[in-house]
């Protein structure tokens, strides 16, 4: 097959940081022709594309994607496009990336029926939630909205699992969430293998996923914007979500503006419906909440725990929230500290006087075991690159563990070695810059290499980490 070296040669540019196995090199280019970023022209007989147009459809996925456009397959773009995502291409490709109009209903007055329901969330909370996602556009054009539940309707909502017949067959949890068809076919489908939910960082939100379809249900493209609600990638639930101007200036081209706004008003929000989940134990709020512990842990993800949950965290924000113990089995929650080691590629939980510890997600044999020779409840734990050591954190003070060798083990005190880090710290790490990170409520301290802390520290974790943003 032609169309893989092409891709490899260009994966394994000299200028590529990291190298790409073949197999992503080939998810990499099914994922550039399902979305509409490598497309043969009518006439062409021909199913190969050229390395200049490959280079060029991975550019332009990376600078629609807010990644440096070097046209070169590296993990950070692999990253990006295993992302869960809508399934509609995304025709802003086109060198002009912007949003692009792809057709306009002739009525303002549409109806729309929902023809059955995700058994993850109530009935009535489906409704909800699919109510104030047409809300969105109804608020700031003057599109109205009726719900009927009979007869054809001119918008039709149904979730589907992967293998039910579909016009486009869903691939199962994670990747693509749904899918709609432009004006004025009007059909909305939903992955049914996904979870659900609304008024909660768990699962995957159906408010803000249903008023993303719908903006393709009335004619709107994919925007560039990563905080765009027309953006592809699924940036995880929001409970103030707001429009983005991209997708106001969008729908407002093809239907105008709402004569009830006004005409300076350049963002409106939508409520989330309030919902009365009853989860087994408090769902944290990332934005919120001090955190237990922190690593950059297996396969390079960067994993954050707070309660029993743990979520990732990426360039563009938070993951969804998991139970920790459906990655980690065995593992407890309300942890005191956790470290990944890159040296032996294990990962070390800490609470109480107890210590687990894994190869990858795989608890190895024998633990959990008690601690002997430091205090229990330790507070903060990470690897440190430069002696290849575990650093533990307590209250003052800290120990460094050698996990190959034996180790002293004596407490010294925290500024003694690093100058401009507090006490009773929440959580560290070395991230994947090899610089030290520092946590404590909701400040952080960077380290440089003299570990002492940069200049302008300590900044918000909530903004900078988990990508949270005030609401005026």
């Amino acid at each position: 097959m032609l169309l893989l070296p092409l891709l490899g040669a260009l994966a394994f540019s000299a200028y590529a940081a990291i190298l790409v196995d073949p197999t992503a090199e080939e998810e990499a280019l099914i994922y550039l022709k399902q979305f509409g970023y490598l497309q043969k022209p009518l006439e062409s007989d021909s199913e190969d594309f050229s390395p200049e147009e490959i280079q060029e459809a991975i550019r332009i996925f990376q600078l629609a994607s807010q990644l440096p456009g070097t046209g070169i397959l590296d993990h950070d773009t692999l990253e990006k496009m295993n992302q869960p995502r809508c399934g509609l291409e995304d025709p802003f490709n086109q060198k002009t990336l912007r949003y692009l109009l792809l057709g306009r209903w002739r009525k303002k007055n549409l109806t729309y029926r929902i023809y059955n329901y995700t058994p993850d969330m109530p009935k009535e909370e489906v409704r909800t939630a699919i109510k104030s996602a047409f809300k969105y556009w109804s608020d700031i054009t003057p599109l109205q909205f009726r719900e009927v539940t009979y007869g054809r309707a001119d918008i039709r909502i149904s979730f589907h699992r992967k293998g039910d017949s579909c016009s486009r067959p869903f691939d199962g949890p994670g990747k693509v969430l749904a899918h709609a068809d432009i004006p004025e076919l009007g059909t909305i489908h939903f992955d049914e293998d996904e979870y659900w939910t609304e008024g909660t960082y768990l699962g995957v939100n159906l408010r803000i996923i249903a008023a993303h379809e719908l903006g393709h249900a009335l004619g709107l493209g994919h925007s560039r914007f990563g905080t765009a609600l027309m953006a592809p990638v699924y940036a995880g639930y929001r409970p103030n979500f707001r429009l983005h101007e991209d997708d106001i200036k969008g729908i407002q081209a093809l239907y105008g503006k709402n004569s009830r706004i006004e005409d300076d008003e350049e963002q409106i929000t939508t409520v989330a419906p309030t919902v009365s989940p009853t989860p087994t134990s408090p769902m944290p709020d990332p934005c919120q909440d001090d955190l237990d512990a922190m690593i950059l842990g297996p396969y390079g993800k960067t994993y954050a725990f707070k309660g029993n949950y743990v979520w990732t965290v990426t360039d563009y924000g938070i993951g969804s929230l998991m139970k920790i113990q459906s990655l980690w089995k065995g593992l407890p929650g309300n942890l005191d500290a956790a470290v990944h080691s890159q040296r032996t590629k294990r990962t070390y939980f800490f609470k109480g006087d107890k210590l687990w510890r894994y190869t990858d997600f795989k608890l190895n044999y024998g633990y959990p075991k008690v601690l002997t020779r430091v205090p229990p409840n330790i507070g903060a734990a990470l690897y440190w690159e430069g002696n290849q050591k575990i650093f533990l954190f307590k209250d003052d003070e800290y120990w460094q563990w050698d996990e190959l060798a034996w180790s002293n083990l004596n407490p010294k005190k925290i500024s003694s070695l690093f100058t401009g880090v507090p006490n009773k710290l929440d959580a560290a790490l070395t991230w994947k810059n090899g610089k030290i990170y520092f946590f404590k409520g909701d400040k952080y301290w960077r380290v440089n290499k003299q570990l002492r802390v940069d200049r302008g520290y300590p900044l918000s974790k909530a903004e900078r980490w988990m990508q949270c943003h005030q609401v005026d």
